[in-house]
């Protein structure tokens, strides 16, 4: 096992959300790895309140304990796989605000993105990705994305399709190689 450390960020917090299981199936994916270690990080573990810092996140002056406990936690990992519902062309607003509470912990590391929704969830990627490269979060091209037409039987349990086990790997692969490098860039 290599000394990098990954999280895969719930960004869901809506009751009955599909995100959990996403979530899972990617962790249980990951554990298969032996170049890095995965932890889930679920935002409700994480209950931040509509962003409420006076200073901006780049100042790094945080100072609500929530925010502190949030920068300490993200701040232990060498990248992330962030899992995001499509919700009206978009990420969700919990994920949104929980990435905007911090900037210096995001910086120069990885990031790679799993989606779920009518059309897969690609634009909720693609609003990720621009928020990433604001942040200095590098972010791979390999992405996963689950339909709720195809992925989940009768639009509820999830029953992703076999074509998507090579995908993750290949997402990993990738995370994992930018995580190694990116961590040389901040030591």
């Amino acid at each position: 096992m290599s000394d990098l450390k990954l999280a895969v960020i719930l960004g869901s917090t809506r009751p009955g959300r599909k995100g959990a299981a996403v979530a899972d199936w990617v962790l249980t994916k990951a554990k298969e790895r032996t170049r890095a270690g995965y932890e889930l990080i679920d935002l409700l573990d994480y209950p931040l309140p509509h962003l409420d810092e006076a200073v901006p996140a780049s100042r790094g002056a945080y100072a609500g304990e929530h925010t502190k406990a949030w920068a300490a936690k993200i701040g232990e990992y060498d990248g992330y796989v962030f899992v995001t519902p499509e919700y009206n062309h978009s990420t969700s607003g919990v994920l949104k605000n929980a990435i905007d509470y911090l900037y210096a912990e995001w910086n120069n590391k990885a990031a790679a993105f799993v989606s779920y929704g009518a059309l897969g969830g690609a634009r909720a990627i693609e609003h990720l990705r621009a928020i990433a490269s604001e942040l200095q979060l590098a972010h791979v091209r390999q992405q996963l994305s689950f339909s709720l037409f195809s992925d989940f039987e009768n639009f509820s349990a999830f029953t992703p399709s076999a074509m998507h086990d090579a995908a993750a790997t290949v997402l990993f692969d990738q995370l994992e190689s930018w995580a190694g490098a990116l961590k040389t860039v901040r030591s």
